[in-house]
């Protein structure tokens, strides 16, 4: 499940699909008897065992060892953080046979002795096994061959690798390699903030030292009162109290609730002003008369006032059964009395208390094992030899095992938690109600119950970040014992695993079941009979109720079933130091935080790895359709066993069948990604090309403009050479221009009255027929004249005399129409025989000249 050693290649996870490949001819206990194998010649070398995490070591291995569940032959090593079966054909780890030490909740060693016909039967030894019972809804048994003296390497590995102490778990000697954790307080300030609206802070480290996270708005405030853990050890630094209860206040209310854990705010609507406060049961004693006015008081402030000014209505939620809260009050505690608590009601929810949901999870365990496929006897099972499939869950199939499992009540269990989360919401968001929830030391059915219920309210906590928060505010911060839950060590250094002589018979066994017969010995761990007791499945029932509200809204959940399954794998191996201890002050005593992976961090590493297309995200998820709180109604209240979780291990086929629906649409989901991925490079591609086009579009309209200009200018060039021409003609100059582009005109001797002049005006045509100069510095064009250099002799000059004779356009008083021609003036270019044809274009020649023909 996580990062594997530096030196090697893979990383193997703790729930691996790996190959279970049958060995030839072992249908029935008899085959231990005919494993015949060479000492030593499945060694499996350290050195070759890449599947290995980080600061795994192995411990002790056993060979020729057989899986009883699914009649694997293989190698069965103990290392210093889990049990490992490895196949003896494929060498690949098989999934059943592999289980962290800390998800055992026992092992045994078991002498069975065979029924056989033959006679020789008294005289064949009996059976070597190794029973191990897991958290996580397995019993595995392991066959060993007889007169090897393996059961006893692996138990008395099994045994030493037993913690003793919180720092004996292999998530100190893993350390937090690159799943570092960050601050819990900072998260649970955030989540604070967002609670009360208040959206322009931002938690930190030096907030927490300095303590200056009393912040509040209208109606709530944080309290640093429990900043030191003085007040409640199990609360958190941090807590959610009424804005006109002050902190003396608090600290004199909480005397009068068991374990000091007096009501604090755990949720609150945005919308309505109503919240959902939790606290543990009143210490009103046996006569129920106690009374508390400072409790009472902050109390009434979870109510406050509706927006009509009318007195909000509080619901005091008792998750016990009556007589279990009344039975309390012998031990001085008990429930709250409505006359006592201005404009509340009490309400009894009748659920069982840790006891009954652990004596309940060992039936349902023991009920799956004996039905299901890959059943730890190896025979009695009714689908280990062709028998049907489970119906989805509801053994509808087998009528022997519908009572069984109706015994063992999980599932009436898992009902009532969901029927009062869902009570509660609906109190909240319908009536505009307050709710006060409790059980008797408020850190277990209170847990449960509040957490589902901000579940059904909020969507926020319907996505990964959220149900981060949810599970850190409800049940880690406000001090669910989980080293008592899952029988680890405590700070107190006592270990607390529930290691049990013999396991109870099933009902329905088969008579005739090896498993099922008075074994000839038996011996345990050592057994803790005084802390044993506060072993449950508290926070197991929890996540089984959040994958039924995930099966009946599969819409509303950012996460699947799998990031559940992969979720609790992570918990009850305590790889990580998230779930270790019993409260938060204790988890900071340890430093457990910095010592320590994350969960979170590793599970988001896991999703980071393929993106969207992870199997922990819910294909379904639509934040749109459910974005406000969801009431499921009560006839969708009927669990079922969750089968990837429930039923992964007795009945694996079940546990797939449930998913081959969710992988067919994960696959369809992956080729739309891929179809809309092409989508969106088609249509980029596409738009660059119209990009591409419209520039083009651009440069032709630019060139047909330009064009266009060109055209009318030439037209308006060749309007004014031929103008040009007129006015050179009527001189008395003879103008040609030749196909070369030379241009020649010559002046009549008879008016001139010297020898003829020519002039060559040499020009070249671009490729549109417009004419250019060659002389690209200079447009001015040279005029060669073959006589009569003298400038300065007016009276020999016959340009200048012609011009006074001759030009038309000069006026009866002397004004010339044509001044800008300079040809009348005395050192004007036509005299200095260097003609400027640009000035020909700035020409402003009378209109009267051009007159219509």
């Amino acid at each position: 499940m996580a990062a594997t050693k530096p030196r090697h290649t893979r990383s193997t996870s703790l729930r691996d699909d790996t190959d279970s490949s049958k060995m030839e001819g072992t249908g029935t206990w008899d085959t231990l008897q005919w494993t015949k194998m060479q000492p030593g010649s499945h060694y499996v070398s350290h050195a070759n065992l890449d599947f290995l995490l980080e600061e795994e070591n192995v411990i002790a291995q056993g060979h020729g060892v057989v899986l009883i569940n699914s009649d694997d032959a293989g190698t069965l090593m103990v290392t210093n953080f889990r049990l490992v079966f490895l196949s003896d054909r494929t060498r690949n780890i098989i999934a059943l046979g592999t289980i962290p030490l800390a998800t055992i909740e026992k092992f045994n060693k078991i002498a069975v002795k065979m029924q056989s016909a033959n006679r020789l039967s008294d005289k064949t030894p009996p059976q070597r096994l190794l029973q191990v019972i897991g958290k996580d809804m397995r019993i595995i048994v392991f066959g060993f061959r007889t007169r090897t003296k393996q059961r006893r390497v692996i138990f008395d590995a099994l045994l030493s690798t037993k913690p003793a102490v919180l720092w004996d778990l292999y998530a100190f000697a893993c350390g937090p390699s690159r799943f570092t954790n960050s601050s819990p307080k900072v998260r649970l300030l955030d989540e604070y903030f967002r609670l009360l609206g208040i959206r322009f802070y931002r938690a930190s480290v030096n907030m927490i030292e300095s303590e200056s996270f009393n912040l509040s708005n209208d109606l709530w405030r944080i309290s640093k009162v429990n900043s030191n853990y003085n007040v409640c050890p199990s609360y958190p630094f941090a807590l959610i109290v009424p804005k006109t209860i002050s902190d003396d206040e608090v600290q004199q209310a909480s005397s009068f609730r068991g374990r000091c854990r007096f009501p604090v705010v755990s949720w609150c609507h945005p919308g309505t002003g109503a919240v959902l406060a939790r606290s543990s049961q009143p210490l009103v004693g046996i006569m129920m008369n106690m009374r508390s006015i400072a409790d009472e008081k902050l109390v009434a402030g979870l109510c406050g006032k509706l927006s009509n000014s009318s007195r909000r209505k509080l619901y005091i939620v008792d998750a016990r059964p009556r007589k279990n809260a009344l039975a309390n009050g012998a031990m001085g505690g008990g429930s709250e009395s409505s006359s006592n608590y201005f404009q509340s009601e009490v309400v009894f929810f009748g659920i069982d208390n840790i006891h009954a949901m652990r004596d309940s999870f060992t039936r349902l365990r023991e009920c799956l094992d004996t039905h299901g496929k890959a059943s730890s006897d190896g025979m009695s099972s009714f689908l280990r030899h062709g028998g049907s499939m489970w119906g989805g869950g509801n053994l509808s199939s087998m009528s022997t095992s519908v009572s069984t499992l109706g015994d063992s009540g999980w599932l009436l269990h898992v009902q009532n938690v969901l029927a009062g989360a869902a009570w509660i919401a609906a109190r909240l968001d319908m009536e505009k109600a307050s709710v006060l929830v409790h059980c008797s030391d408020g850190w277990d059915r209170t847990s449960q119950l509040v957490s589902l219920a901000n579940l059904l309210l909020d969507p926020y906590y319907r996505t990964f970040a959220g149900f981060q928060a949810l599970v850190e505010k409800d049940w880690l911060a406000f001090g669910h014992p989980f080293s008592d839950r899952m029988g680890m060590p405590s700070v107190s250094g006592s270990a607390n695993m529930p290691f049990e002589l013999t396991r109870q018979p099933s009902v329905g066994s088969s008579p005739g079941s090896p498993m099922r017969q008075s074994p000839v010995s038996s011996q345990s761990s050592t057994s803790h009979a005084q802390t044993s007791s506060h072993y449950s499945p508290i926070f197991l029932q929890w996540v089984d109720c959040v994958s039924q509200l995930l099966r009946m809204y599969p819409f509303a959940f950012e996460f699947s079933s799998v990031f559940l399954v992969d979720f609790l794998d992570c918990f009850l191996s305590c790889r990580f130091g998230n779930f270790l201890c019993n409260s938060e002050k204790e988890r900071e005593q340890c430093n457990v935080f910095e010592a320590c992976g994350c969960l979170w961090a590793y599970l988001a590493d896991l999703r980071a790895s393929e993106g969207k297309s992870h199997v922990h995200y819910n294909l379904y998820y639509d934040p749109l359709k459910h974005n406000g709180p969801i009431f499921p109604p009560a006839a969708a209240l009927a669990p079922t066993l969750w089968p990837q979780f429930i039923l992964r291990w007795a009945c694996p086929e079940e546990a797939q069948a449930a998913g081959e629906i969710e992988a067919e649409c994960r696959q369809m989901f992956l080729k739309f990604s891929e179809i809309q991925k092409a989508k969106e490079l088609a249509e980029r591609k596409a738009k660059e090309i119209e990009v591409v086009m419209e520039s083009l579009s651009s440069e032709l309209r630019t060139e047909k403009q330009l064009r266009w200009s060109a055209t009318n200018m030439n037209n308006k060039t060749s309007r004014e050479n031929v103008a040009i021409k007129r006015a050179i003609q009527s001189l008395g100059c003879r103008f040609h221009l030749s196909d070369s582009g030379d241009c020649v005109f010559d002046i009549e001797s008879n008016l001139m009255g010297s020898s003829q002049t020519t002039m060559h005006l040499s020009t070249r045509k671009d490729l549109d027929g417009s004419t250019l100069h060659d002389d690209k510095k200079d447009p001015s064009v040279s005029v060669a004249a073959t006589e009569d250099d003298d400038h300065d002799d007016y009276a020999n000059n016959p340009i200048l005399r012609a011009c006074e004779a001759l030009c038309p356009l000069r006026t009866p008083n002397g004004r010339c129409w044509w001044p800008n021609a300079g040809c009348a003036r005395l050192s004007s270019q036509l005299v200095g025989l260097r003609a400027n044809f640009d000035a020909f274009d700035q020409l402003s020649i009378d209109e009267n000249y051009f007159k219509s023909e």
